[in-house]
């Protein structure tokens, strides 16, 4: 039975599935025994203070060093502000909206010291995407960097729901639009955090969009704890010298394991870079001395290429998540700095990786087995489990999963407690689990069954290659042909002998009959804030066109 609940606005477990609905969770492992009664912000930060961590610095950026203490210290005094000046009650949702800096952290922080639900959300979202998740989440307060006030505002003016925008000074320069700023440094610093449930709402993560339709992921604080205590811990073994950096958002939940949680819940150190392109997150591992970097696996492709000149000799650990980690991606970056990316598969409903091995048991190639704690498994469309070697889709469970907040899809993602992650992979005897494709990404074409994945990796083999993307193209007499949009590297130009050589080249690479009959060159691939590839408007795209 959960303890009673700290909310006292109780939309977020109002909204929540059925129970009939939640995945099964399973408790079993000993580091993921949790009290009934937990708050996450106590856990990651007051903790570390308490530990002896206060004067270490927790964030590095280009123009400003904090440390724990002043971490704490800043997150408490908004918590007042939260409180005292806006009313703020637990349960209560608030929007905070920055690029990846500290103050974004404070607030995140601050939100959950008062007993609130966090909503964070990535910079780049526009007027109406903040509208739809002010409206969905039923937000009434949202904290923004002063730089995004436009959208901010048009956001309110389409969800009055927002009664109130609080700015605050992202860039770390005081001047006009620093309110929060103004408001917190006129509280105390001394601040009892609100006793949560283990079992509370603490963040409503929203997915980030590459079926086109986002979706509110909800999570406890125990969850936030329990995502610390599973892929780090079994196969990044951080520890508190680590100093962490990587291009994933925060608002994104890769970007908050990797970035704030995994490092504060070890006492380690994280590089905050606002804007992260290839050739500033190679600057940045090289200025800062960093040692484990998470990023997409298209980053660590455009990195392979600008090596040149940077000093990586302190990393060691390099984790790559997102999107599936195509093989000479894998083997670029081995070959170019001797080390083998951790691949890891999780997603916003779950939270973070659930399957992934460390760097010396990869599998050029493989993604990984279960995380400890965790279940996976291949299944047919029945629920049944599958053989070794047979493609299925993969369902998973443990101590994270999938509640949707008011979501009817909540019955397509979880079928008899288990998370169907909506991948098709296959396990070997040795119980590695392969991806193969989303299940939207498996094209039948004239009877076979073609993995987009495998095609795309067969391509990105040859060096005319930057990035490229294979969906089924409709054909009155195929059914579906394979076709690819490449983004040709520098210096390179698309035309007939070069369509006529990667054909051929993939021929060469995998059976032939896998070959893409159709090849579009562009200058760029449709991206969500994280780095995915859209592959639904490509295939949207195709289906307009052959007026389906």
């Amino acid at each position: 039975m959960a303890e009673k609940t700290a909310h006292v606005d109780t939309f977020a477990a109002d909204n929540l599935p059925p129970r009939d609905q939640w995945p099964a969770f399973s408790f079993d492992r000993p580091e993921f025994q949790y009290p009934g009664r937990m708050n996450c912000a106590t856990e990651l930060l007051d903790d570390q203070v308490a530990a002896g961590f206060g004067g270490k610095a927790v964030f590095y950026t280009p123009r400003e060093t904090w440390t724990y203490g002043e971490l704490r210290e800043r997150a408490n005094r908004i918590a007042r502000v939260l409180i005292e000046d806006f009313a703020i009650e637990p349960g209560n949702r608030v929007m905070i909206r920055a690029a990846n800096n500290p103050m974004f952290v404070a607030c995140w922080f601050a939100v959950a010291k008062a007993g609130g639900v966090v909503v964070a959300v990535m910079p780049l979202l526009r007027a109406g995407e903040l509208a739809t998740i002010l409206e969905k989440a039923q937000i009434g307060l949202a904290l923004c960097d002063a730089r995004l006030a436009e959208d901010m505002e048009e956001a309110r003016r389409r969800a009055p729901v927002c009664e109130r925008i609080c700015y605050f000074s992202g860039s770390g320069e005081a001047g006009a639009g620093a309110e929060l700023e103004d408001r917190a440094g006129a509280k105390s610093a001394d601040l009892e955090n609100v006793d949560t449930a283990s079992d509370d709402v603490v963040l409503i993560a929203f997915t980030s969009g590459t079926t086109g339709q986002p979706k509110g992921t909800t999570h406890f604080h125990r969850d936030i704890i329990a995502m610390c205590d599973a892929f780090p811990r079994s196969c990044l073994k951080d520890a508190p010298d680590d100093i962490f950096i990587g291009s994933p958002p925060i608002a994104f939940t890769f970007g908050l394991g990797g970035q704030v949680a995994f490092p504060m819940r070890v006492g380690a150190s994280t590089v905050l870079l606002e804007a992260a392109p290839p050739e500033a997150l190679l600057q940045g591992i090289e200025d800062f001395k960093a040692t484990i970097c998470f990023t997409a696996p298209t980053a660590y492709r455009a990195m392979c290429a600008l090596l040149e000149g940077f000093d990586l000799s302190s990393l060691r650990k390099c984790v790559s998540a997102g999107e599936t980690l195509p093989l000479p991606t894998f083997e670029a970056w081995r070959a170019a700095t001797g080390h083998r990316i951790i691949d890891g598969l999780g997603s916003t409903e779950m939270l973070h990786i659930f399957i992934a091995v460390p760097e010396d048991k990869t599998l050029a190639g493989a993604t990984g087995k279960p995380i400890p704690g965790y279940e996976a498994r291949v299944v047919d469309d029945e629920m049944k489990t599958v053989a070794p070697g047979t493609v299925g889709r993969l369902a998973v469970r443990g101590p994270t999963g999938c509640r949707y907040l008011a979501d009817a899809r909540q019955r397509e993602y979880v079928v008899d407690g288990w998370n169907l992650t909506g991948d098709a992979y296959k396990m070997d005897e040795d119980g590695y689990f392969w991806f193969q494709a989303r299940i939207d990404d498996m094209i039948i074409s004239s009877g076979h069954n073609i993995s987009g994945p495998e095609v795309e990796a067969a391509l990105l083999s040859h060096d005319a290659i930057a990035e490229c993307a294979v969906v089924a193209s409709p054909d009155d007499e195929r059914g579906n042909i394979v076709k690819v949009y490449v983004v040709p590297r520098s210096g390179v130009s698309g035309s007939e002998q070069l369509t006529k050589e990667l054909q051929d080249h993939v021929k060469a690479t995998i059976a032939p009959y896998k070959y893409p009959r159709a090849i579009e060159f562009t200058d760029a691939l449709p991206k969500t804030q994280t780095g995915k590839v859209q592959r639904f408007v490509l295939r949207q795209r195709e289906q307009t066109r052959r007026g389906t």
